[in-house]
């Protein structure tokens, strides 16, 4: 019993990881047919002491299509997180429909191989705030980013599921009149 205690807590048998979103990085692009697009770039940490590889992302969402890795890009279709490392899983969203979006969290699947063979994971990440134009001030005062996302008028900051927040950066970033001269 103690020795399978220990291989759990060491994430031999089962990968110990930490999902996050870098809300920092997120920002529209139109590509030359007027797609919109974003790219969203999950952190990874591995907290156990044994590696695992993730080897595939999905998601099924009303408004938005995950793609497949581009290594044109620079994304890699296979990521191997070392036992205590952190590393950046890239991947470019398609906007297909902005007011689509569900506002209720959606998850992501992953699918992922370690020395006892292959697995998968299925992780809705936690709520992202929006906040209305007085707010995002004050937060850019404070050199502090929360990944604030301003949707019209609100004017008090509320909790959105994290598709909705990522597509309202992108959509918004869109609509900026100066970003695509």
């Amino acid at each position: 019993m103690v020795i399978t205690v220990l291989l759990w807590s060491s994430g031999v048998i089962t990968p110990q990881i930490r999902w996050d979103i870098d809300t920092f990085f997120v920002h529209a692009e139109v590509d030359e047919n007027g797609v919109l697009s974003g790219r969203l770039h999950i952190e990874i940490e591995n907290e156990a002491s044994a590696p695992f590889t993730i080897t595939g992302v999905s998601a099924e969402m009303p408004g938005l299509r995950l793609l497949p890795a581009d290594e044109a890009e620079g994304e890699r279709t296979e990521l191997t997180v070392g036992g205590g490392r952190i590393e950046v899983l890239e991947r470019r969203v398609l906007i297909t429909d902005c007011a689509a979006v569900p506002y209720e969290p959606q998850p992501v699947r992953f699918t992922y191989r370690t020395w006892t063979g292959p697995g998968s994971a299925e992780v809705t990440w936690g709520s992202w705030q929006l906040s209305g134009p007085e707010e995002q001030e004050e937060s850019e005062e404070s050199g502090e980013f929360e990944g604030t996302v301003l949707i019209g008028d609100r004017q008090q900051s509320s909790p959105v599921a994290w598709q909705r927040g990522f597509a309202g950066m992108v959509c918004n970033d869109a609509m900026d009149p100066d970003k695509f001269r």
